[in-house]
């Protein structure tokens, strides 16, 4: 059974996913947060495996507690999919840097949201090509030509740097095989190891650090 804390402000939003949900036998919703602090405080008490976690809250916003779930050691297994109201949000890449798995827009459909869950849930990150590509060329910080950041990229080699390089637009471990001439099971090991030496959660934070050390180039 796979166990959600849905956190919005919005109580409509909040019944809403959860009907959504309770037509999936294999999920239940354990609680519900009406901000941020109280999304930190159900998740320590219920100990969820996925958090539906709403950015803009008031008192704590969905950054600063995706921030504080990922920072407690004793939720190491809790995984946050934040929810924004269109892909572009200003501030679905801050939450990617918080910690966060993913993301879902509030208009998914319903079979997608159960799918996402399980996805999330099994281990795997929310990052549609385009959602993806579209938040980092509109949010990401810093100038688009800097250098790569050789002290952070030295761990990997070349063909993971190609790899993370090829993560970071969004493309599937099938997608990367096809692109690279390898299978998809050799794809998923380079992204496993990438993974591993860059000392990051999942393959969302891998996007995450192919743009902050400039290893990927946000598209203009």
């Amino acid at each position: 059974m796979i166990r959600v804390l849905l956190a919005d402000d919005q109580p409509l939003v909040r019944t809403g996913l959860r009907i959504l949900l309770d037509l999936d036998d294999d999920i239940t919703v354990v609680g519900e947060a009406a901000d941020g602090a109280e999304a930190v405080e159900l998740t320590r008490s219920h100990r969820p495996d996925v958090v539906l976690m709403d950015i803009r809250m008031p008192l704590v916003g969905g950054i600063e507690a995706t921030r504080r779930i990922v920072a407690d050691p004793e939720l190491t297994g809790v995984r946050v999919v934040v929810l924004t109201t269109y892909e572009l949000d200003e501030y679905v890449f801050a939450a990617l840097r918080a910690g966060a798995c993913g993301f879902l827009t509030k208009d998914v459909r319903p079979d997608r949201l159960r799918e996402a869950v399980h996805l999330v849930a099994e281990g795997g990150s929310l990052l549609s090509p385009a959602a993806t590509r579209a938040v980092i060329a509109g949010f990401v910080e810093g100038p688009s030509a800097r250098r790569a950041d050789e002290v952070r990229l030295s761990v990997l080699t070349a063909r993971e740097r190609e790899v993370v390089r090829l993560v970071a637009t969004g493309l599937t471990n099938n997608e990367i095989g096809e692109r690279l001439s390898m299978s998809p099971a050799t794809a998923r090991t380079h992204v496993s190891r990438a993974v591993g030496k860059l000392a990051v959660r999942d393959r969302a934070q891998l996007v995450v650090v192919a743009y902050e050390t400039g290893l990927a180039q946000p598209s203009r």
